[in-house]
């Protein structure tokens, strides 16, 4: 019986010695998996970042571009530079390949939401080296109670900046800073999709078009000789920033379309009479302003999802609010001339936000403030799910005053005209075989109408133009074209 009760209690420890020894060798339990969660509140495309209550949204696009007999990437046309000039160092083509990236998210609070968005590209342009590139910064801006703080679209623009209808970075006759402008802005919705809105805006990199001293101070003979076939009236004197731009913006957004009026303060401030000598005194500083008028219609007859863009802009001392964005604030363009014993022709330009002239205080100027003004629109059809066109042009108007004028004519050594139109049409069809994937083709002409006529005698044309040649003061056009495929995502 003994020994039956000691094979009993035996067995049973050693069960539990067993037991306990594999209960030793299981892991522990794991904590629950945090899953991403789908965020509907601010729509599609948005997720809730784990562990938070803060959503977000990963986006942007890959894209393969070529400009075809222009002077930039994008279709900028052939209106300065090498391709101004139509000589054998300008590129016939010119690629650009980007990544397009941005980051956006929200974050609902008892003041409301709180957004955060940055985009960012990444560039490779014909030029830049065997593994160059560029890094730019389009937006990064905080908005929150209605404030925006940092990068973002002017609140002087419009929702479709300077692309009516267009894949040229380059249709002028109108505001655009589609890359973005620091600013303070704060924006009040009124409800029936009636809003206003105010902002400081910094001017240093989007708005000072130029500020010439037509007195040259500082330049050879030869320099200022130079100048003018490039487009340059004299030194471009604007001095540092003291006071940001004044925007303002009255919109209303509606199911038939927009309708926007805004309006802008811009401080014209010249450094010195010679830039290098502050005891050379400067003019006095003095304000100039623009307005623009926006509508568009959604919706048309013609088919659905087609639109009509447009915008009339004028500007007094403040040009760049006309000839905007990226493009440039000179114009020079070469032709043929059908003249005995004369070279070629030219024509060649300036949008500046005013002149003066002087090389100190006793003998020198107030600033002088230009005019421009500038419509720009496009028509937008879709033919079908696949395929849709876009129709757009502009018409921008440059107009100095009297004492503008003789200031440069003075500078030129002859009497000159400064005046000048530029007209441009062009056309871009494209192609979406599948969701988010686009291939364009874009063709425009651009046609610089400027106010003289006559000849003149260059002795340093710059570039590869013959010294001493004459030229003949002559309106020109010229064609550019672009192909792009891009993929959003």
């Amino acid at each position: 019986m003994k020994t039956i009760k000691f094979l009993a209690l035996s067995s049973a420890a050693a069960v539990i010695a067993v037991g306990s020894a594999q209960a030793a060798d299981l892991p522990l339990k794991a904590k629950a998996v945090e899953y991403v969660k789908v965020c509907s509140i601010y729509g599609a495309g948005f997720y809730y970042i784990p562990g938070t209550d803060t959503c977000i949204k990963l986006g942007g696009y890959t894209r393969a571009d070529a400009t075809l007999y222009g002077s930039g990437a994008y279709n900028a046309p052939a209106w300065n530079g090498n391709a101004g000039q139509k000589n054998r160092l300008a590129n016939n083509f010119i690629f650009r390949s980007r990544q397009d990236l941005n980051i956006d998210t929200r974050t609902a609070t008892e003041y409301g939401v709180v957004r955060t968005y940055f985009d960012a590209t990444f560039n490779w342009t014909s030029g830049d080296g065997v593994a160059g590139g560029t890094l730019g910064v389009y937006y990064a801006f905080v908005q929150f109670a209605g404030f925006t703080f940092g990068k973002a679209v002017s609140q002087f623009d419009t929702p479709w900046t300077g692309y009516p209808g267009n894949n040229t970075s380059f249709l002028i006759g109108g505001y655009d800073d589609v890359t973005g402008i620091n600013q303070i802005s704060y924006t009040a919705q009124f409800g029936n999709g009636v809003s206003a809105a105010i902002s400081l805006e910094d001017p240093s990199s989007y708005l000072q078009s130029g500020l010439y001293n037509t007195s040259n101070p500082g330049l050879t003979a030869a320099q200022i000789n130079a100048a003018y076939p490039a487009g340059v009236f004299g030194t471009n004197s604007y001095a540092g920033v003291a006071v940001p731009d004044i925007v303002g913006q009255v919109r209303v957004d509606q199911a038939w379309g927009l309708f926007q009026v805004s309006a802008a303060a811009h401080q014209l401030r010249a450094s010195y009479y010679t830039p290098s000598l502050e005891t050379s005194g400067h003019p006095s500083d003095t304000w100039g302003y623009a307005v623009q008028a926006a509508l568009s219609i959604k919706n048309l007859p013609t088919g659905p999802g087609d639109s009509f863009n447009i915008t009339a802009t004028y500007s007094n001392g403040a040009t760049r609010y006309v000839i905007g964005g990226v493009g440039p604030n000179s114009f020079a363009i070469y032709g043929n001339s059908g003249l005995a014993g004369v070279y070629q022709s030219i024509a060649f330009a300036s949008a500046p936000d005013g002149v003066f002239g002087g090389l100190n205080n006793v003998v020198g100027t107030n600033i002088e403030k230009t005019t421009a003004w500038g419509v720009r629109g496009a028509f937008n059809h879709n033919w079908n799910p696949y395929w849709s066109s876009s129709l757009f042009g502009s018409y921008s108007a440059v107009d100095f005053n009297s004492n503008a004028t003789a200031l440069i004519s003075t500078a030129y050594g002859t009497p000159y005209n400064p005046n000048f139109r530029i007209a441009q049409i062009g056309t871009v069809t494209r192609w979406t075989p599948v969701k988010n994937l686009t291939l364009s083709g874009e063709v425009m002409y651009t046609y610089l109408d400027q106010a003289n006529s006559g000849l003149v005698v260059l002795t340093a044309p710059g570039a590869t133009k013959p010294a001493g040649a004459t030229y003949e003061y002559k309106d020109q056009g010229v064609w550019s074209g672009n192909l792009r495929v891009q993929r959003t995502f």
